[in-house]
């Protein structure tokens, strides 16, 4: 009697997913690795029948290097790391997460819209540096503090992060727009014009996936139409914004501040120009929006279950 073949998963950087995962229902042969370079990928993979990987490139050559693969199970909502063509021309299945940090990025953005906006940073400093000591009345003023109740969030991206951010804003007593696409040539029911939206935003919050429309979304030009008192929050992907328009506009007081959870490259181990500057109107975390150990159970949960589904022959949060 043959001894049955049992199906290889490998997961290329657990360390991305700090707690424990769900049993898998299926009998398995189970790999983790830490982390994984680029140059390591296609040894690890080689024998591999499902790859998980939360930000691991798994590109078109290590595809055509890896003849067992059948699944790719992303640890996260975004798969652009991922050549999806490759993996359709191949027939290889690949999964994502979905809908599961409904209260932890919302929540971290309200974080850096109130930090902002009411000027934690900066009163802080203050504090620190005796001003409030010596201050001849009972309170200290330096900086314009904003409530965000009667202001306006202006959303980009609809989906359902984007209406969790809505349901919060809304209860705290904002005004919430939604934004249309950029360029759009009609403007859909309950969507504002993209540009129109901008220039009316007390708080700009980016909810929409990073990809080739995407890429450098709010710029120079978007930058201008805003209020100099606006602040930009930017929980999502890095790519989405110019990062050096950012900083000018900072600089120049062409922005009242911004709060970004995300960059261009992570992590920025060449530097990045956002970070060798103190402002009190930047606020800069280190991708943990989605951290939270209730946000982060929801992830690994639904990752188990992505691969349960396909090892049961069954189809679940499938991109391709």
């Amino acid at each position: 009697m043959l001894q049955e073949i049992l199906p290889r998963i490998v997961f290329l950087d657990r360390d991305s997913l700090p707690l424990t995962l769900l049993p898998l229902q299926a009998a398995h042969q189970w790999q983790e690795y830490a982390n994984t370079a680029v140059s390591e990928v296609v040894d690890r993979l080689m024998l591999a029948d499902i790859a998980i990987s939360n930000k691991v490139p798994i590109t078109a050559a290590t595809i055509a290097a890896c003849p067992n693969l059948k699944m790719i199970a992303v640890a996260a909502t975004g798969y652009n790391q991922i050549d999806l063509a490759a993996c359709k021309a191949r027939g290889i299945r690949v999964c994502n997460i979905r809908d599961y940090a409904l209260a932890g990025v919302p929540e971290h953005a309200l974080m850096l819209m109130l930090a902002l906006r009411r000027q934690l940073l900066a009163y802080r400093a203050d504090v620190e540096a005796g001003q409030w000591q010596q201050a001849k009345s009972f309170c200290h003023f330096s900086a314009p503090i904003h409530d965000l109740a009667g202001s306006t969030l202006t959303l980009i991206g609809s989906g359902a992060l984007g209406q969790a951010m809505a349901s919060l804003a809304r209860a705290l007593g904002m005004e919430v727009l939604f934004a249309e696409r950029k360029h759009a040539k009609e403007v859909r029911q309950g969507f504002v014009d993209f540009n129109e939206a901008l220039s009316r935003a007390d708080v700009l919050s980016l909810h929409c996936p990073f990809n080739a429309q995407t890429s450098n979304l709010i710029g120079q030009a978007e930058l201008a139409l805003m209020k100099n008192d606006a602040v930009l929050i930017n929980t999502a992907r890095g790519g989405l914004v110019d990062e050096v328009a950012l900083l000018h506009a900072l600089q120049v007081g062409q922005l009242g501040g911004a709060g970004l959870d995300v960059l261009i490259t992570e992590p920025p181990r060449n530097g990045n120009a956002l970070l060798d500057i103190s402002l009190p109107n930047l606020i800069i975390t280190p991708h943990i929006a989605w951290a939270g150990q209730f946000t982060m159970q929801q992830l690994a949960d639904q990752l188990i279950h992505n691969v349960d589904a396909f090892l049961a022959g069954e189809a679940k949060n499938v991109v391709v």
